[in-house]
C-alpha cells in the first residue's frame, strides 16, 4: 500500500467477514486511484442491523436499517472516512437480489469508497452512475479476495 494509506477492518456486534484483507486493501486503493484519488485512512466497521440502526438514528436522524453509512473526512485528493456496514442488511439484500453474499458484501465495501471519491446516488440518474462504477470495480476484484489470509 502507498505510504499514508491505512485501511482498518473492525466489528461491532458481528464477526469479521472472511476475505483476504490485504487483497481487499489493494483493490480499494486501485479503485480510488482510477478515480484520481489517494487513500488516506479508511475504517470499516462491520456490524449487525441493530448497531447500524443506532448509528443511523444518532448521527443522521434516520429511523431505518441500511447497508452502509459513510462518514467522509476526505480532503481534496485524499479520501478518508469511516464506513459502517450492516452484515445483516447485506445478507438480506443479496437474498432479495439473487446475488452471492460475498459479491454483495464487496459491492457495499466499494460503494462507500465511491461515495468518498465524490460519486453520489440520490439525485436523478445518479443511481445508475453509481451502479456502473460498482460494476467496474467488481470487474477488477482480485481472484484471491475470498481466500484466507493470516492478518488479524
Amino acid at each position: 500500500m502507498p505510504p499514508m494509506t491505512q485501511i482498518n477492518f473492525m466489528t461491532e456486534n458481528a464477526t469479521l467477514p472472511e476475505f483476504n484483507r490485504e487483497a481487499a486493501k489493494g483493490w480499494i486503493v486501485q479503485v480510488a486511484e482510477r478515480l484520481g484519488k489517494k487513500v488516506g485512512t479508511l475504517t470499516y466497521v462491520f456490524c449487525d442491523d441493530e448497531y447500524i440502526l443506532k448509528v443511523n438514528r444518532e448521527f443522521l436522524k434516520h429511523d431505518y436499517y441500511t447497508d452502509i453509512i459513510t462518514f467522509d473526512y476526505s480532503t481534496r485528493q485524499r479520501i478518508s472516512g469511516d464506513m459502517v456496514i450492516s452484515l445483516d442488511t447485506v445478507r438480506t439484500n443479496a437474498e432479495q437480489l439473487g446475488a452471492k453474499y460475498e459479491t454483495e458484501l464487496m459491492r457495499v465495501v466499494i460503494h462507500g469508497v465511491l461515495h468518498l471519491c465524490g460519486i453520489n446516488d440520490k439525485g436523478p440518474g445518479e443511481r445508475e452512475i453509481m451502479e456502473q462504477h460498482e460494476n467496474d470495480a467488481l470487474a477488477i476484484l482480485p481472484e484471491n479476495i475470498f481466500e484466507e489470509n493470516d492478518e488479524s
